[in-house]
């Protein structure tokens, strides 16, 4: 009887082991079959891509680094896309509005932004009203150029260095100003970052836009302004401004005779305005793909990466994922920053 019951046991343990190998095996075929269905789908969505234009957000008044990027890559990029690119300004709340549109856009590749370093690695952090999270809301497909800001002076100031400049805001504490074009901009953050590291006291004077705090700069109203490199350009080459230093830890070939703070006053300074291409989170891998390759290929046109240097911009290959760490690097520079020094907006 014994000898039967295990008997009885192994032939069930038998059949039921073979039973269980089988629906493994279903299991894992199915598996197989729904990764394949999504892969071919994936496949399809970029052969077929894009089906329509292509809108490119600039959250920005025409007429700045971002807007310049947009446009310069529109046609060409239209031509690879074998689509047309428009280009569309949705400027507003510190580049708030036009991000907040792309974010709740389909992730079909069809709407993406033009993001700077403002709305996209400094507002979230100061400004807790943003209404978006960059690093969640957004994917990032290719840095196009990150140009870094120049420390300006009017022609007729007495500063010849950076170093005049701090030792007379050493020794005669808040008499010297520096302009923005906005509170939490990346100029004035670099200028409180410069006043931080050196323990120097300095007036803040923000104003509503670069237009406006260049032409004080340029009359000597204020001491100093960290302006884009696009924006300085024309004012140092005509002589209305001396150039302090840059920005950067490396110079710039674009002034080429101009020292950094990184080799003159604080090690690892590295402030910038740089502009890249986004697409809404969740648009699919291949799409992603597609764009950063596309705009890799246009950046490495000679006369386009001429265009961009000109402007004090560094220009140079990058994969998404190496947009995405550049990305979180500079949004937790900033947060750091902000919360150290206080400053806050909204």
């Amino acid at each position: 009887m014994e000898s039967s019951v295990m008997k009885n046991r192994t032939a069930d343990a038998g059949w039921g082991g073979s039973v269980h190998i089988g629906r493994r095996n279903l299991l894992t075929a199915g598996c197989g079959a729904v990764l394949l269905a999504a892969g071919q789908r994936g496949a399809l969505a970029a052969q077929a891509y894009p089906a329509h234009a292509v809108n490119v957000v600039v959250p920005y008044a025409p007429g700045g680094q971002g807007d310049l990027f947009a446009r310069v890559l529109s046609d060409p990029l239209g031509n690879l896309l074998k689509q047309t690119v428009v280009v569309e300004n949705r400027p507003g709340a510190t580049g708030m509005l036009g991000t907040r549109y792309i974010v709740r856009e389909k992730p079909d590749g069809l709407n993406l932004l033009l993001g700077q370093t403002g709305e996209i690695a400094i507002i979230p952090s100061a400004n807790k009203n943003a209404g978006y999270d960059p690093l969640k809301d957004l994917a990032p497909i290719a840095l196009v150029g990150d140009s870094p800001l120049v420390m300006i002076t009017s022609a007729k100031s007495p500063f010849k260095t950076v170093h005049d400049l701090l030792a007379l805001a050493a020794g005669k504490p808040r008499q010297v100003a520096y302009a923005s074009s906005g509170t939490a901009t990346p100029g004035h953050l670099a200028a409180a970052a410069l006043a931080l590291g050196t323990h120097c006291d300095m007036i803040h004077v923000p104003y509503k836009g670069a237009g406006q705090a260049m032409t004080d700069v340029i009359s000597g109203q204020v001491g100093f302004f960290f302006s884009s490199a696009s924006a300085a350009m024309g004012h140092i080459k005509s002589g209305s401004v001396r150039a302090l230093a840059v920005a950067s830890t490396q110079r710039m070939p674009a002034l080429p005779d101009v020292p950094t703070i990184d080799e003159t006053v604080l090690k690892g300074f590295n402030y910038s305005l740089w502009g890249g291409y986004f697409a809404p989170a969740a648009t699919p891998a291949p799409i992603v793909g597609q764009l950063n390759r596309d705009i890799n290929t246009l950046l490495a046109r000679p006369a386009i990466r001429t265009r961009f240097e000109a402007d004090g911009a560094v220009v140079k290959a990058n994969t998404p994922e190496q947009f995405a760490q550049f990305v979180r690097a500079e949004a937790l520079k900033y947060r750091s920053l902000l919360k150290t020094t206080g400053i806050t907006i909204g």
